[in-house]
Protein backbone atom coordinates (compact mmCIF):
# COMPACT_ATOMS: atom_id res chain seq x y z
CA UNK A 1 0.00 0.00 0.00
CA UNK A 2 2.77 2.48 1.03
CA UNK A 3 4.63 1.43 -2.29
CA UNK A 4 1.73 3.05 -4.19
CA UNK A 5 0.99 5.71 -2.68
CA UNK A 6 4.80 6.44 -3.39
CA UNK A 7 4.24 6.18 -6.82
CA UNK A 8 1.52 8.30 -7.22
CA UNK A 9 3.46 11.33 -5.57
CA UNK A 10 5.91 10.86 -7.93
CA UNK A 11 3.40 11.02 -11.01
CA UNK A 12 1.26 14.12 -9.56
CA UNK A 13 4.61 16.17 -9.71
CA UNK A 14 5.16 15.22 -13.34
CA UNK A 15 2.10 16.27 -14.16
CA UNK A 16 2.66 19.56 -13.12
CA UNK A 17 5.28 19.80 -14.49
CA UNK A 18 4.56 19.36 -18.12
CA UNK A 19 1.57 21.59 -17.41
CA UNK A 20 3.43 24.34 -15.99
CA UNK A 21 5.86 23.53 -19.02
CA UNK A 22 2.60 23.96 -21.33
CA UNK A 23 1.55 27.45 -20.21
CA UNK A 24 5.15 28.55 -20.76
CA UNK A 25 5.45 27.85 -23.80
CA UNK A 26 1.75 29.60 -24.62
CA UNK A 27 3.51 32.82 -23.20
CA UNK A 28 6.90 32.62 -24.60
CA UNK A 29 4.84 32.05 -28.11
CA UNK A 30 2.95 35.34 -26.91
CA UNK A 31 5.73 37.44 -26.32
CA UNK A 32 8.23 36.19 -28.67
CA UNK A 33 7.68 36.90 -32.44
CA UNK A 34 9.79 33.66 -33.56
CA UNK A 35 7.13 31.21 -32.16
CA UNK A 36 4.23 33.03 -34.21
CA UNK A 37 6.09 32.94 -37.19
CA UNK A 38 6.29 29.31 -36.92
CA UNK A 39 2.31 29.37 -36.18
CA UNK A 40 1.60 31.35 -38.71
CA UNK A 41 3.54 28.98 -41.30
CA UNK A 42 2.08 25.52 -39.92
CA UNK A 43 -1.28 26.91 -40.36
CA UNK A 44 -0.43 28.06 -44.08
CA UNK A 45 0.61 24.38 -44.46
CA UNK A 46 -2.04 22.98 -43.23
CA UNK A 47 -4.91 25.55 -45.33
CA UNK A 48 -2.52 24.97 -48.19
CA UNK A 49 -3.04 20.89 -48.11
CA UNK A 50 -6.84 21.29 -47.18
CA UNK A 51 -6.87 23.64 -50.49
CA UNK A 52 -4.73 21.10 -52.46
CA UNK A 53 -7.33 17.99 -51.53
CA UNK A 54 -10.48 20.00 -51.96
CA UNK A 55 -8.82 21.01 -55.32
CA UNK A 56 -7.91 17.83 -55.94
CA UNK A 57 -11.33 16.23 -55.33
CA UNK A 58 -12.98 19.01 -57.37
CA UNK A 59 -11.04 18.75 -60.08
CA UNK A 60 -11.70 14.68 -59.95
CA UNK A 61 -15.77 15.33 -59.76
CA UNK A 62 -15.27 18.07 -62.65
CA UNK A 63 -12.69 15.25 -64.69
CA UNK A 64 -15.38 12.70 -63.44
CA UNK A 65 -19.07 14.49 -64.83
CA UNK A 66 -17.03 15.72 -67.96
CA UNK A 67 -15.98 11.98 -69.01
CA UNK A 68 -19.82 11.33 -68.67
CA UNK A 69 -20.58 14.04 -70.62
CA UNK A 70 -18.24 13.25 -73.43
CA UNK A 71 -19.62 9.39 -73.10
CA UNK A 72 -22.52 10.38 -73.56
CA UNK A 73 -21.72 13.15 -76.74
CA UNK A 74 -19.55 10.28 -78.16
CA UNK A 75 -23.39 7.90 -77.41
CA UNK A 76 -24.84 10.15 -79.88
CA UNK A 77 -22.06 10.84 -82.46
CA UNK A 78 -22.18 6.55 -82.81
CA UNK A 79 -25.90 6.78 -83.04
CA UNK A 80 -25.68 9.46 -85.36
CA UNK A 81 -22.79 7.82 -87.42
CA UNK A 82 -24.67 4.16 -87.28
CA UNK A 83 -27.75 6.00 -88.77
CA UNK A 84 -25.96 7.43 -91.44
CA UNK A 85 -24.34 4.32 -92.24
CA UNK A 86 -27.60 2.42 -92.29
CA UNK A 87 -28.67 4.97 -95.08
CA UNK A 88 -25.67 5.11 -96.62
CA UNK A 89 -26.17 0.86 -96.90
CA UNK A 90 -29.94 1.73 -98.02
CA UNK A 91 -29.02 4.24 -101.18
CA UNK A 92 -26.11 1.67 -102.03
CA UNK A 93 -28.84 -1.10 -102.25
CA UNK A 94 -30.78 1.10 -104.00
CA UNK A 95 -28.33 2.24 -106.84
CA UNK A 96 -27.11 -1.41 -107.34
CA UNK A 97 -31.05 -2.12 -108.24
CA UNK A 98 -31.38 0.64 -110.18
CA UNK A 99 -28.28 0.44 -111.96
CA UNK A 100 -29.50 -3.74 -112.64
CA UNK A 101 -32.89 -2.43 -113.67
CA UNK A 102 -31.02 0.14 -116.02
CA UNK A 103 -29.20 -2.57 -117.87
CA UNK A 104 -32.18 -4.57 -117.99
CA UNK A 105 -34.04 -1.68 -119.50
CA UNK A 106 -31.37 -1.21 -122.00
CA UNK A 107 -30.86 -4.62 -123.39
CA UNK A 108 -34.71 -4.99 -123.93
CA UNK A 109 -34.25 -1.68 -125.56
CA UNK A 110 -31.48 -3.09 -127.83
CA UNK A 111 -33.25 -6.05 -128.36
CA UNK A 112 -36.34 -4.60 -129.68
CA UNK A 113 -34.86 -1.56 -131.84
CA UNK A 114 -33.92 -5.07 -134.28
CA UNK A 115 -37.71 -6.54 -134.39
CA UNK A 116 -39.30 -6.41 -137.99
CA UNK A 117 -42.54 -6.43 -136.39
CA UNK A 118 -44.91 -3.92 -133.96
CA UNK A 119 -44.75 -4.79 -130.00
CA UNK A 120 -44.80 -2.95 -126.58
CA UNK A 121 -43.19 -3.53 -123.77
CA UNK A 122 -45.16 -4.84 -120.18
CA UNK A 123 -44.30 -5.04 -117.09
CA UNK A 124 -45.47 -8.32 -115.09
CA UNK A 125 -47.33 -7.18 -111.98
CA UNK A 126 -49.11 -10.00 -110.80
CA UNK A 127 -48.68 -14.32 -110.66
CA UNK A 128 -50.98 -17.08 -109.73
CA UNK A 129 -48.29 -19.96 -108.90
CA UNK A 130 -51.62 -22.57 -108.94
CA UNK A 131 -50.58 -25.48 -110.87
CA UNK A 132 -53.88 -25.75 -112.57
CA UNK A 133 -54.19 -21.70 -113.35
CA UNK A 134 -50.40 -20.34 -113.76
CA UNK A 135 -51.41 -16.53 -115.52
CA UNK A 136 -49.06 -14.12 -115.36
CA UNK A 137 -50.65 -10.16 -115.58
CA UNK A 138 -48.98 -7.63 -116.57
CA UNK A 139 -49.69 -3.90 -117.09
CA UNK A 140 -50.67 -3.66 -120.25
CA UNK A 141 -53.59 -3.62 -121.91
CA UNK A 142 -56.18 -3.15 -124.83
CA UNK A 143 -55.65 0.40 -124.48
CA UNK A 144 -51.84 -0.28 -125.58
CA UNK A 145 -53.04 -2.07 -128.60
CA UNK A 146 -52.81 -5.87 -126.68
CA UNK A 147 -55.18 -8.32 -128.09
CA UNK A 148 -55.73 -11.79 -127.30
CA UNK A 149 -53.19 -14.37 -128.20
CA UNK A 150 -50.71 -12.28 -129.06
CA UNK A 151 -47.29 -13.98 -128.15
CA UNK A 152 -44.95 -12.55 -125.42
CA UNK A 153 -41.37 -13.10 -125.43
CA UNK A 154 -38.28 -11.90 -122.79
CA UNK A 155 -34.62 -11.00 -123.24
CA UNK A 156 -33.17 -12.15 -119.70
CA UNK A 157 -28.96 -12.06 -119.46
CA UNK A 158 -28.75 -11.90 -123.21
CA UNK A 159 -30.94 -14.56 -123.97
CA UNK A 160 -34.10 -14.22 -125.74
CA UNK A 161 -36.88 -17.01 -124.98
CA UNK A 162 -40.75 -17.59 -125.57
CA UNK A 163 -42.58 -16.76 -122.35
CA UNK A 164 -46.25 -17.45 -123.73
CA UNK A 165 -49.23 -16.05 -124.93
CA UNK A 166 -52.27 -13.57 -124.24
CA UNK A 167 -55.77 -15.51 -123.25
CA UNK A 168 -57.23 -12.29 -121.40
CA UNK A 169 -57.24 -8.63 -121.99
CA UNK A 170 -58.59 -5.78 -120.01
CA UNK A 171 -58.68 -2.09 -120.59
CA UNK A 172 -54.84 -1.68 -118.64
CA UNK A 173 -54.24 -5.04 -117.66
CA UNK A 174 -53.92 -8.61 -119.76
CA UNK A 175 -53.08 -12.51 -118.43
CA UNK A 176 -50.50 -14.15 -120.08
CA UNK A 177 -50.74 -18.45 -120.49
CA UNK A 178 -47.09 -19.15 -119.68
CA UNK A 179 -45.48 -22.17 -121.39
CA UNK A 180 -45.03 -23.68 -118.41
CA UNK A 181 -48.91 -23.89 -117.46
CA UNK A 182 -50.09 -28.17 -118.69
CA UNK A 183 -52.79 -26.24 -121.08
CA UNK A 184 -49.76 -24.98 -123.44
CA UNK A 185 -48.95 -26.59 -125.90
CA UNK A 186 -46.22 -25.68 -128.54
CA UNK A 187 -45.40 -26.55 -131.73
CA UNK A 188 -41.67 -26.94 -131.93
CA UNK A 189 -39.00 -27.96 -133.67
CA UNK A 190 -35.20 -29.29 -132.54
CA UNK A 191 -32.88 -26.50 -133.94
CA UNK A 192 -30.35 -28.24 -135.17
CA UNK A 193 -32.20 -31.40 -136.79
CA UNK A 194 -35.06 -28.97 -137.99
CA UNK A 195 -37.44 -32.40 -136.62
CA UNK A 196 -40.97 -30.91 -134.95
CA UNK A 197 -42.91 -32.08 -131.95
CA UNK A 198 -45.23 -30.30 -129.38
CA UNK A 199 -44.12 -29.12 -126.19
CA UNK A 200 -46.08 -28.60 -123.11
CA UNK A 201 -45.79 -27.44 -120.10
CA UNK A 202 -46.35 -29.23 -116.76
CA UNK A 203 -47.90 -26.90 -114.30
CA UNK A 204 -45.20 -25.47 -112.49
CA UNK A 205 -42.00 -22.93 -112.79
CA UNK A 206 -39.53 -25.69 -111.38
CA UNK A 207 -40.46 -28.56 -113.02
CA UNK A 208 -39.13 -29.14 -116.91
CA UNK A 209 -40.89 -29.06 -120.26
CA UNK A 210 -42.08 -31.92 -121.97
CA UNK A 211 -41.49 -32.38 -126.12
CA UNK A 212 -43.26 -35.10 -127.68
CA UNK A 213 -43.48 -36.50 -130.99
CA UNK A 214 -40.05 -37.02 -132.10
CA UNK A 215 -39.18 -39.91 -133.70
CA UNK A 216 -36.69 -41.96 -132.58
CA UNK A 217 -34.51 -42.26 -136.10
CA UNK A 218 -33.19 -39.13 -134.71
CA UNK A 219 -32.00 -40.48 -131.36
CA UNK A 220 -28.21 -40.68 -132.14
CA UNK A 221 -28.44 -36.75 -133.66
CA UNK A 222 -29.54 -35.25 -130.79
CA UNK A 223 -27.74 -34.55 -127.82
CA UNK A 224 -28.16 -32.73 -124.32
CA UNK A 225 -27.99 -29.04 -124.57
CA UNK A 226 -29.75 -28.65 -127.68
CA UNK A 227 -32.51 -26.13 -128.47
CA UNK A 228 -35.74 -26.29 -128.91
CA UNK A 229 -37.37 -23.30 -131.13
CA UNK A 230 -40.85 -22.65 -132.12
CA UNK A 231 -41.96 -23.68 -135.46
CA UNK A 232 -43.80 -20.53 -136.42
CA UNK A 233 -46.73 -23.23 -137.55
CA UNK A 234 -50.26 -22.89 -136.69
CA UNK A 235 -49.56 -19.21 -136.90
CA UNK A 236 -49.53 -18.82 -133.37
CA UNK A 237 -46.41 -18.08 -132.52
CA UNK A 238 -42.68 -16.28 -134.37
CA UNK A 239 -40.68 -18.72 -135.99
CA UNK A 240 -37.20 -19.71 -134.13
CA UNK A 241 -37.89 -18.28 -130.72
CA UNK A 242 -36.10 -20.61 -128.25
CA UNK A 243 -38.27 -22.31 -126.17
CA UNK A 244 -35.73 -24.35 -124.38
CA UNK A 245 -32.76 -26.46 -124.03
CA UNK A 246 -32.71 -30.73 -123.96
CA UNK A 247 -31.81 -31.87 -120.55
CA UNK A 248 -33.11 -35.33 -121.08
CA UNK A 249 -33.84 -38.23 -123.53
CA UNK A 250 -36.13 -41.20 -123.14
CA UNK A 251 -36.69 -43.89 -125.20
CA UNK A 252 -39.72 -46.30 -124.48
CA UNK A 253 -40.30 -49.73 -126.01
CA UNK A 254 -44.15 -49.15 -126.00
CA UNK A 255 -43.42 -45.93 -128.18
CA UNK A 256 -42.07 -45.20 -131.23
CA UNK A 257 -41.10 -41.45 -130.15
CA UNK A 258 -38.83 -40.03 -127.90
CA UNK A 259 -39.72 -37.86 -124.75
CA UNK A 260 -37.65 -34.53 -124.45
CA UNK A 261 -37.28 -32.93 -121.28
CA UNK A 262 -36.54 -29.12 -121.72
CA UNK A 263 -35.19 -26.50 -119.57
CA UNK A 264 -37.21 -22.94 -120.57
CA UNK A 265 -34.27 -20.38 -121.28
CA UNK A 266 -36.30 -17.42 -119.19
CA UNK A 267 -36.19 -18.14 -115.19
CA UNK A 268 -39.80 -17.22 -114.91
CA UNK A 269 -38.86 -16.82 -110.88
CA UNK A 270 -37.29 -13.81 -111.74
CA UNK A 271 -38.75 -12.83 -114.72
CA UNK A 272 -39.88 -8.81 -114.68
CA UNK A 273 -40.34 -7.41 -117.97
CA UNK A 274 -41.97 -9.23 -121.11
CA UNK A 275 -42.49 -7.85 -124.50
CA UNK A 276 -46.06 -8.34 -126.03
CA UNK A 277 -45.36 -8.98 -130.03
CA UNK A 278 -47.44 -8.32 -132.90
CA UNK A 279 -46.12 -10.34 -135.61
CA UNK A 280 -48.95 -10.03 -137.76
CA UNK A 281 -47.93 -6.27 -137.85
CA UNK A 282 -51.25 -4.74 -136.05
CA UNK A 283 -49.84 -1.65 -134.39
CA UNK A 284 -49.16 -1.42 -130.92
CA UNK A 285 -48.92 1.54 -129.03
CA UNK A 286 -46.18 1.71 -126.34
Amino acid sequence: MAERQRRKTIKVPLLVLLLYMLIGGVFLATSTGSFVVNFKELGFSIVSSVQRGVNSVYTGIKTFFSSVAELAQLKKDYELLTEKLEDYKYLQRNNVEIRKENERLKELLDYTETLPYDYCTAQIIGRDPNANYSGITINKGSHNGVGKGMPVIAIQNGNVGLVGKIISVGPYTSMILPIYDYQCNISAKIEKTRDIGIVSGNGYTSEYLTMSYIKKRVMDEIQYGDVIVTSGENDNYMKDIPIGTISSISAFDYDTSLELHIVPVIDFNRLENVIVANFKNLSIMD
